[in-house]
């Protein structure tokens, strides 16, 4: 009697699934298309009655679709911290700039969150259309999204403090794993048609720290104090409207440890490392343009002769 019972439920779910396949092609195929879209917005309108959660989405590109989301991006770096623990499939990729492998959920992979006690879901999705194009980002246009699912009884706290939460936390880790630079400027004949020609680079991997640095200790406790006071003082500065920056005056001779001493704090607070050099430079026109080019948390090197 059992097998019989089941046996049946099986066959009245394939025959509801079956009608309600032919009730949609039927829909698509005599609806007009301006109808379709009426019905389908009511549906929406009434699904959104009684369905409680809110899904947001975040596209891996967004606009003109020819530069990736910081969002995207960030998430993507917070939820890495998830993944690794949670996610039954991952998938690693290595991130320009990055120092390490960056492990993500998988396609179509979900998780959940917890934020001041609220549970949230996150799925990883990906759209691939059934034409074929031509596309800058992949095969077959493939669209990557992340999509955030809550209840809508926490719309105020998810929207105005958690997704804050995940932006900043994301882009800490960011900061934290990339490779950082040492920059040196190029001669202003040199800078064609993009700024990105002002400066050229490579990876900083200079061993310093103030660990190994040879200075009296109470002077160098001091140092490491300042600094890294400074880092957190970006609030204090916009507070009493100062720009936040710091300048150190090292002086001596060639061998007595001034630039093993701009290695140990941009190792310390992990910054870039942006050496100036004058002679290179033709003008204050040249020299602002520079400036204006470094970018945020780095150390601009000027050696005086």
């Amino acid at each position: 009697m059992t097998k019989m019972a089941g046996g049946e439920m099986l066959t009245q779910l394939g025959s509801t699934m079956a009608g309600l396949m032919f009730i949609c092609a039927m829909f698509k195929q005599y609806f007009p298309f301006d109808l379709q879209n009426h019905i389908e917005q009511y549906a929406h309108k009434l699904i959104g009655l009684v369905y409680p959660y809110i899904q947001i989405t975040f596209h891996e590109y967004s606009g003109d679709g020819f530069e990736r989301s910081k969002a995207y991006a960030a998430i993507e770096r917070y939820l890495s911290t998830n993944s690794s623990s949670r996610a039954k499939r991952l998938k690693a990729d290595m991130v320009r700039d990055s120092k390490s492998l960056i492990l993500s959920m998988d396609d179509h992979e979900e998780i959940t969150d917890e934020f001041r006690g609220i549970k949230l879901k996150w799925a990883s999705r990906k759209n691939t259309p059934n034409r074929q194009v031509i596309s800058f980002y992949g095969d077959n246009d493939e669209k990557l999204y992340y999509k955030l699912t809550f209840h809508r009884r926490h719309r105020e706290i998810v929207t105005g403090t958690y997704l804050n939460h995940v932006m900043e936390e994301g882009k800490a880790i960011g900061v934290k794993s990339r490779q950082r630079k040492i920059f040196t400027n190029n001669r202003g004949e040199q800078w064609v048609g993009s700024r990105r020609t002002m400066w050229s680079h490579v990876v900083f991997e200079h061993p310093a720290t103030f660990d190994t640095l040879a200075m009296e200790p109470k002077k160098k406790q001091e140092i490491i104090n300042d600094l890294i006071t400074f880092t957190k003082s970006k609030d204090y500065y916009k507070k009493i409207g100062k720009a936040w920056k710091r300048g150190y005056l090292l002086f001596g001779p060639p061998g007595t440890g001034k630039s093993t001493m701009i290695a140990a704090m941009a190792n310390l607070i992990e910054y870039d490392i942006y050496d100036l050099e004058l002679t290179a430079v033709k003008d204050n026109s040249e020299l602002r343009k520079l400036l204006i080019d470094t970018s945020g948390k780095s150390i601009i090197v000027i050696e005086g002769h």
